[in-house]
């Protein structure tokens, strides 16, 4: 018994694999914060491309 807890406290993967969530978590959040920063200039960009392809 003592071994196998042993093995369960070294045992780092499911450690690691929250880290690696943790990571795509912010990053996640990061994207969202940047396009809704974005949001603005991207629609004023793509309203002037909409209109620029109707005149012609």
């Amino acid at each position: 018994m003592k071994n196998i807890f042993a093995r369960f406290v070294k045992d780092e993967s499911g450690a690691t694999a929250i880290e690696y969530g943790l990571i795509a978590a912010i990053v996640g959040v990061g994207i969202i914060v940047a396009l809704q920063t974005l949001k603005g200039e991207l629609n004023t960009t793509f309203g002037a491309v909409s209109t620029g392809l109707k005149e012609r």
